[in-house]
């Protein structure tokens, strides 16, 4: 079964609120002319994926934190999470306009979409990893491992064999912004979920997680660790049928200063990367599959995460601090992530 606009639209009177657009901050100027001077070529191999024509668009401001994009094709429309509005924001390709899809959201960060189309949810305020159904209820997938609650479970990707990954660091600061009281009990891992046996196994832990995703042929997972400085982003291999990580090493390091955040990557195997924060740093970092920095889309505030969508999956969405950024580029996001 597919997810229609009505089941995603939902059935409560807050899917129905249209966001009021409010004023855009003085820093934002759209380019007027191409191509856009804020996508940078850092390397000459870079210039292939840069659409001459395309400049960075802003499509929304008014969140206090924007994070977790997801796209999906099938209603034209992008769900994000505005974490400490306690709401999922969705913009339509068709109208664009926004509204709000789910108020409250149990302070959700990362989303994506499992094999049968369905939203999975990743809330910090409860502690769990949630599933939308196509009638609008939601299953609770894990709240607790070990008989322990998680921390807050941050981002989240899932494979192609219907299995969830999801890393769940601990964000106590955040509490008082957030409404919430954490009080760890878990160490802070990665965890691949199977939602057809229920079993839940840890596929990494000794770092502080947060955006993960998998390399375009699924052989290699990349993990960002932001318990060392400089920041870095790791790489394991995908073992056992898929179902462990192993080998780990340092895929990426980061520019000093910038917190490594939500990432994708596209069919050539690059890394987007949610970059800042800082004057130069702020907007994405994209990087070749051997780590080396060959671009960059300067935004005036911090990217927290980002994904692919539009209809040829090349149009790059940037969920950044208040607002939300789409461009289109010359590649495409890997197929149904």
């Amino acid at each position: 079964m597919q997810i229609t606009r009505r089941h995603l639209l939902g059935t409560g009177a807050s899917a129905l609120a249209i966001a009021a657009a409010p004023r855009a901050f003085a820093a934002w100027e759209a380019s007027t002319r191409y191509p856009d001077p804020a996508v940078q070529i850092l390397d000459p191999s870079f210039a292939r994926y840069r659409v001459v024509q395309a400049s960075v668009e802003r499509l929304y401001t008014g969140t206090r934190w924007s994070e977790g994009p997801v796209w999906f094709g099938d209603a034209r429309c992008l769900l994000w999470s505005d974490v400490p509005n306690n709401r999922i924001m969705r913009w339509d390709e068709i109208t664009g306009r926004t509204s709000v899809y789910r108020q409250p959201s149990s302070n959700s960060n990362g989303l994506a979409r499992d094999r049968q189309g369905r939203l999975i949810t990743c809330e910090h305020n409860t502690r769990r990893v949630t599933r939308t159904e196509y009638d609008g209820t939601v299953t609770v997938l894990i709240d607790k491992f070990d008989g322990k609650p998680l921390n807050s479970p941050n981002d989240v990707v899932v494979k192609s064999d219907g299995s969830i990954w999801f890393s769940d660091p601990s964000a106590p600061g955040f509490d008082p912004y957030e409404g919430r009281v954490e009080r760890p009990e878990l160490p802070t891992n990665v965890y691949r979920l199977d939602p057809q046996t229920g079993r839940t196994t840890v596929v990494a832990g000794d770092l502080r997680p947060n955006g993960l995703c998998f390399s375009p042929d699924e052989r290699k997972m990349y993990l960002a660790d932001n318990g060392v400085t400089p920041r870095v982003i790791r790489a394991y291999d995908v073992v056992d049928d898929g179902a462990k990580l192993a080998n780990p090493r340092v895929a990426v390091t980061c520019d000093a200063g910038t917190i490594a955040d939500g990432f994708r990557c596209d069919v050539d195997g690059n890394l987007w990367v949610g970059a800042g924060p800082g004057d130069d740093l702020d907007g994405v970092k994209i990087y070749n599959p051997d780590g080396k920095p060959i671009g960059r889309i300067a935004l005036p505030e911090r990217c927290a995460n980002l994904t692919f969508g539009g209809v040829y999956r090349n149009r790059l969405f940037m969920a950044a601090s208040h607002s939300l950024y789409s461009l289109y580029v010359n590649t495409q996001g890997v197929a149904g992530r």
